[in-house]
């Protein structure tokens, strides 16, 4: 948590903390690195082969499946910690850190509460999220064109309630706005699971234990790495936990009003590159 009640602000160039010793680099994807396209930034590539030859960890946190993450970083695997489905599987070097699953009597509570909303005129599709791939019940273009965006392992299914699978969340895609209608709806979940907001339109519901917060802690606890040299970037309601875990926690000038009030400093907008311009500054970089 930042300091006090001051506001997030820019970082100031003549920081005494700079260059810093950091040792874990974490940022969002969506709104974050990415640009407003879905593109990760080019100068992304060679910036990472600076940060391995530091010994510094890079970590991409999404509410994005690890499949759709691996295909995003090809060319860059080895030596790269991805957080994925919102902290629920964590996977270093392409094999799994930890992964928290959902009971499936849960999940049948939840795929019957998102029928419910459809129901009752709510826009509204669920993706089940298990480990081998990602399964919908609704096929609508309008739904796969959104669903495809953020799960590039995807399985039509006729039957959300009997995946054989093991489930790590479970997503919902409101095409109005999720925090005013979906969200308030799951509110009853939250009372022995996480119902998180995770953009605009998308919710996300885990296990009591999952978050991107709670990954990071357990990765600094596991690789002895410190709040002060760990570096965080994000911009929506699922990156306030992990914002948390860092002395150099930054929130992106698009980012929503509760992520600014969390942060310590702002990072520039997604579209001007922040998190890598951020980066350089803080590690003494080049700034692209």
């Amino acid at each position: 948590m930042q300091h006090g009640n001051a506001p997030a602000r820019p970082l100031d160039p003549g920081h005494p903390g700079l260059p810093a010793d950091i040792r874990l680099i974490v940022t969002d994807m969506d709104g974050t690195l990415l640009d407003d396209n879905g593109r990760v930034p080019q100068d992304l590539w060679p910036l990472l082969a600076r940060l391995r030859e530091r010994g510094v960890l890079f970590c991409p946190a999404s509410g994005r499946q690890y499949a759709s993450l691996a295909v995003q970083f090809k060319d860059a695997l080895d030596g790269t910690v991805f957080i994925a489905e919102n902290g629920a599987f964590v996977v270093r070097d392409g094999q799994e850190v930890s992964s928290d699953h959902l009971e499936p009597p849960f999940v049948r509570e939840v795929v019957l509460a998102a029928r419910d909303l459809a129901a009752d005129g709510v826009d509204v599709g669920a993706v089940v999220c298990g480990k081998r791939t990602a399964y919908i019940e609704r096929t609508d273009p309008a739904f796969l064109a959104e669903a495809v965006k953020y799960y590039a392992l995807l399985t039509p299914v006729d039957d959300l309630t009997a995946v054989g699978d093991e489930i790590i969340k479970i997503a919902l895609f409101d095409f109005g706005t999720a925090e005013h209608s979906t969200a308030p709806a799951l509110k009853p979940f939250d009372e022995t699971h996480q119902v998180v907001v995770s953009g605009e339109h998308w919710v996300d519901v885990m296990h009591t234990d999952t978050g991107k917060g709670a990954a990071v802690r357990r990765l600094q606890r596991e690789l002895g790495i410190t709040p002060a040299q760990t570096m965080v970037f994000g911009d929506y309601l699922n990156d306030l936990g992990m914002l948390d875990t860092a002395e150099w926690s930054f929130a992106m000038t698009n980012a929503h009003p509760e992520v600014i009030g969390r942060a310590r400093h702002l990072a520039p907008s997604n579209n001007e590159q922040g998190v890598l311009r951020v980066i350089g500054q803080v590690l003494g970089l080049t700034a692209p």
